[in-house]
């Protein structure tokens, strides 16, 4: 059977079983895996599944060299290392779950390593890309241009509001290093401006709270404020939820994680950086930039929501390599 033969069938989800699905319940319930991850685990389980079938297999019949056969076949379909890793630690997860709970006599992936996956470097803004960028979004005074000419009237105040929404969009995305979901989940509760934090859900559904800068407040102010966001409420909200969410969309609902990701490309692509900027950049160049000016890494880590602190550490090489490559350009004895 051909790799699209396994691709197609992978994408089939009546082909999970019930072990699959009370095995996803139990990382939900017990685990506290957060939805985005029981997702992936989902399709790698799919995956799994449509690799056994195709060779006569079941999971109290797969022994460690299937697992072993299963790593090279992912490699060799030319999945990225993450990807290839991600989907033995699932395979190997749901194996040793049904082996704990007596459904197959053992657990094939007790010995068998996920791939390594090569430390990848985060690709942070240079300080001034970051100005520039902040500065692309100047206001209401800058809608008519950004955002299209609607003319005078109810069209301009809502341009209005949408570059008041945008500019706190980045400046909360870069000045708290927030993740995306966090940025979209967040409430109106969630925020006192007064003492300038906020309450952040990350990972697994665990609650941080994180400071916020004077830039990123006095955005919010301005979001929040009667030129803002009351000029996106509806008379009347359609979802559950949509009340009381800090940033919304054009019709008045919640912003989507994509609504959010389409913010930031979109002013990326004005101030210059198309194709350099996503969420996530904003998070690593707030990462890298309270280390290059001294941020104890603990305090990074409890900021950015790290469950560890190696996960942070990969920021202190960004800068030690800026150091570095700053050394070396301006150094007189820098070079042989």
């Amino acid at each position: 059977m051909s790799d699209t033969d396994l691709t197609d069938i992978a994408d089939d989800a009546d082909l999970l079983p019930l072990e699959v699905e009370e095995w996803l319940s139990w990382l939900a319930t017990e685990k506290g895996r957060a939805s985005s991850t029981l997702e992936a685990y989902r399709r790698d389980a799919r995956r799994w599944c449509a690799w056994l079938r195709a060779r006569g297999l079941a999971f109290d019949t797969v022994r460690e060299p299937d697992l072993e056969a299963y790593v090279g076949h992912l490699r060799h379909a030319g999945l990225a290392p993450a990807t290839v890793a991600r989907a033995v630690v699932a395979a190997r997860s749901l194996q040793r779950f049904l082996s704990e709970e007596g459904r197959i006599p053992n657990d094939p992936g007790a010995d068998v390593e996920a791939p390594r996956v090569p430390a990848g470097l985060p690709k942070a803004l240079s300080e001034p890309e970051v100005e520039a960028l902040l500065a692309a979004v100047a206001g209401p005074r800058h809608a008519s241009r950004s955002q299209g000419r609607s003319g005078r009237g109810s069209g301009t105040r809502v341009d209005d509001a949408m570059a008041r929404r945008d500019r706190a969009i980045l400046e909360v995305l870069y000045g708290t290093g927030l993740r995306i979901s966090e940025l979209v989940g967040l409430r109106l509760g969630d925020i006192d401006l007064e003492s300038a934090l906020l309450r952040a859900l990350g990972k697994g559904s665990k609650e941080r709270v994180v400071p916020v800068g004077r830039h990123a407040i006095a955005a919010l102010v301005e979001w929040l404020g009667p030129a803002g966001r009351p000029a996106l409420a509806p008379e009347h909200w359609k979802r559950r939820g949509d009340s009381d969410a800090v940033f919304l969309n054009r019709r008045g609902g919640r912003l989507t994680r994509q609504g959010a990701w389409l913010v930031v490309r979109r002013w990326g692509t004005v101030a210059g950086l198309d194709g350099k900027l996503t969420p996530h950049v904003l998070r690593h160049s707030c990462a890298t930039h309270m280390l290059d000016h001294g941020a104890d890494i603990r305090a990074v880590q409890e900021m950015l929501g790290h469950a560890s602190v190696s996960t942070t550490q990969v920021y202190t090489k960004v800068s030690t390599d800026r150091l570095f490559a700053a050394y070396r350009a301006a150094h007189p004895r820098a070079l042989r």
